[in-house]
């Protein structure tokens, strides 16, 4: 492992976005006994994501509500109606120097475990890849890490989602960790919360 690779890696968690598709705020639903959002800040920390950083913006206040007592550095992206793109690059700016790498963390995927970003650091740590990509069957998804190489990307004019432009130039480089397909649900649609809490009910 090169000494580049030894420092810190982040954890990003975007959660400023209105919930527009859902209606309502699903990161703060609850999820065996606690708020969606909480949930993801606190695998975060479980994985030894360092720092974690929470990005705000719609309903910043019931958001820090959720997440008292917990161990993070806010952002706020007074701008989270511009997208997603925009809290990716609020949060990118304000990864501390001596950071190596981020982890995007999307907190309305509540399948996503600290076993898995912990995973995602050992593939990094191991390897010479500026990426290192989430893979739930035939699709790329968050969690994804990105070595500080590539941060400068976030702000070119080519900016897709969590990085996707990223994903793409780098391709021949990246590494990739497989998971179930079912890691992959989200809270995007009504009917999404209940099937993952059945989900739950079941493991």
């Amino acid at each position: 492992m090169s000494a580049e690779r030894k420092g810190p890696v982040a954890g990003i968690v975007l959660a400023a976005g209105t919930s527009s598709r859902l209606g309502l705020n699903k990161l703060l639903l609850e999820l065996e006994g606690e708020p969606v959002l909480r949930r993801s800040v606190r695998r975060a920390s479980e994985a030894r994501l360092d720092p974690v950083i929470v990005v705000l913006g719609f309903e910043a206040d019931s958001a820090r509500a959720a997440l008292s007592g917990l161990i993070y550095k806010e952002v706020l992206n007074s701008e989270y109606e511009k997208g997603i793109n925009s809290s990716v690059r609020v949060a990118i700016a304000e990864v501390p120097q001596d950071v190596s790498a981020a982890i995007v963390i999307l907190p309305d995927m509540p399948l996503v475990t600290s076993e898995m970003l912990q995973t995602l650091v050992e593939r990094y740590r191991s390897s010479v890849a500026p990426v290192v990509v989430s893979r739930y069957g035939d699709v790329n998804a968050p969690p994804t890490l990105h070595d500080r190489s590539v941060f400068q990307e976030f702000f070119g004019e080519e900016v897709q989602g969590c990085g996707r432009h990223i994903v793409r130039r780098h391709r021949d480089k990246i590494e990739t960790v497989d998971w179930p397909a079912e890691a992959l649900d989200d809270l995007d649609l009504p009917g999404d919360y209940e099937s993952v809490v059945a989900r739950l009910a079941t493991e």
